[in-house]
């Protein structure tokens, strides 16, 4: 389960255990890892546009970046981090009670077991370590965890 440990954005994943194994060459996963992600930037909005403004040490990752058209952005649904939000594991599609009810797993709902969401981007432009996208379904300050080419 991601937590957010500081104001700076420290998050802890705890990986559930992998299923025993047959082959003794593999190794049994213990429940209780964790991994520590340090936002790589922020989603910055403007009336005129969105970027992502990648922390300056970042920038060097960006290489060839500019032949990129279509980039997937990670983000973390900061603004959901609760235990409540945490535990849901269905919900209505779209916030509509029409809808049937469906697995966090099975839709784009901001309420699940790791807050990880995922957006694809047009890229318009990168300039040092912003890069100018078409926009992205993050409020403004989100934090950024990674950014993949499409």
């Amino acid at each position: 389960m991601f937590r957010v440990l500081t104001a700076s954005a420290v998050f802890l994943a705890t990986v559930p255990a992998m299923p025993a194994v047959a082959n003794n060459n593999e190794k049994k996963r213990d429940e209780n890892v964790q991994f520590t992600m340090h936002p790589i930037g922020w989603v910055r909005k403007t009336e005129e546009k969105t970027t992502i403004e990648l922390k300056k040490k970042f920038q060097p990752g960006l290489l060839r970046a500019e032949k990129l058209t279509e980039i997937w952005v990670l983000y973390w649904f900061d603004r959901n981090d609760t235990p409540e939000k945490r535990s849901i594991l269905q919900v209505h599609p779209r916030g509509n009670p029409d809808n049937p009810l469906t697995g966090v797993f099975a839709t784009h709902a901001p309420v699940r077991p790791n807050l990880i969401a995922m957006s694809r981007c047009k890229v318009l432009s990168i300039k040092e370590n912003v890069i100018e996208i078409d926009g992205i379904d993050a409020f403004p300050d989100t934090p950024v965890l990674d950014i993949k080419s499409f």
